[in-house]
């Protein structure tokens, strides 16, 4: 008997560990939340504070008509109805802003794939290349836009007017930032040079990502390299070519600094974008409400473009 209840209390005796690690699942949940909370409500504060609570107070000043010392004067929708029907500078912005988005796109997601491509295959000095392509990103925008005056320059003679001064065109020379019809383009190739190496990086590691056997596997059947690329190693960048794609199309769409610094929107409205309208409208005329309003259309009008990017891609899942 005694032996007996010796080996029952032995079978018993395990049951209290179960229990403590019971305890410890369960509060692991609550420790989780907690660090979550922690580490995540002081940046959603300050993203509330400096992004949502400025967008919130120009959506409701766009709704009444201020100079910034007198009365605001409650409108309604006057300042929306001005822009869309009285105002034509604002539909030449808002071309020009399109172009400008295009020139960017082509110039920063091409080249970035471009050069991604061609750094995984380069055997030595991946990192001083990197290096190169990533400094305009951390460079000052006023050093890049006074690089590109010079760049562009006709007296003195800058860059490109010499090369092709050298090359036997000196018929093609012009004021680049000058000339109506070559104006948008020239202030759009520095912000595609600007953030092309920054993508390129993004780019480059989700390439370097991808298995080898599969490509290795697709060359021994025979597979050309544009099959390999479009068939393996696209699909496999795919999320960070989504992630990469919205990330160029928001910025640019809110480009300011460099075309306002090269030529202030001149010359007439051949470069004016919607963002340098925007700021002129509020700070040079000092109509702080009909500003207001075109920075709620900047706002929705990078909201629709993500949109329209995310259901592009969502059909061609589909399909």
């Amino acid at each position: 008997m005694a032996e007996a209840l010796t080996a029952e209390a032995g079978a018993v005796r395990p049951r209290p560990p179960r229990r403590s690690s019971r305890m410890s699942t369960s509060m692991l949940p609550r420790r989780s939340a907690l660090s979550v909370a922690v580490f995540l409500v002081p940046p959603l504060l300050l993203y509330g504070v400096a992004v949502l609570l400025p967008i919130l107070q120009s959506l409701v000043l766009s709704f009444f008509r201020w100079d910034g010392i007198t009365d605001m004067l409650f409108v309604g929708i006057d300042n929306y109805i001005k822009m869309f029907t009285r105002d034509d500078v604002f539909w030449i912005a808002f071309g020009n802003a399109l172009g400008y988005l295009a020139i960017c796109l082509v110039l920063q997601l091409g080249g970035a794939l471009v050069v991604a491509s061609l750094l995984t295959a380069l055997p030595r000095a991946r990192e001083v290349v990197k290096t190169l392509y990533l400094l305009p990103a951390i460079i000052s925008t006023v050093a890049i836009a006074f690089l590109f005056q010079r760049i562009y320059s006709l007296d003195p003679v800058g860059l490109i007017n010499q090369v092709l001064a050298w090359v036997g065109l000196e018929g093609l020379q012009t004021a680049w930032l000058s000339t109506v019809q070559t104006v948008l383009a020239a202030v759009s190739i520095p912000e595609g040079w600007r953030f092309t190496g920054l993508y390129m990086l993004i780019i480059y590691a989700a390439l370097i990502s991808v298995p080898q056997e599969l490509e290795e596997a697709a060359r021994l059947d025979g597979a050309s390299w544009w099959q390999v690329f479009w068939r393996i190693r696209f699909p496999h960048i795919r999320p960070v070519w989504i992630t990469t794609t919205i990330m160029a199309t928001t910025f640019a769409l809110r480009g300011f600094d460099i075309p306002y610094l090269l030529t202030g929107g001149g010359p007439g409205q051949a470069s004016e974008l919607l963002t340098t309208y925007m700021y002129k409208t509020a700070f040079v005329h000092t109509d702080y409400g009909y500003a207001s309003a075109i920075s709620v259309f900047i706002v929705v009008e990078c909201l629709v473009a993500v949109g329209i990017i995310l259901l592009m891609l969502r059909r061609r899942d589909d399909s």
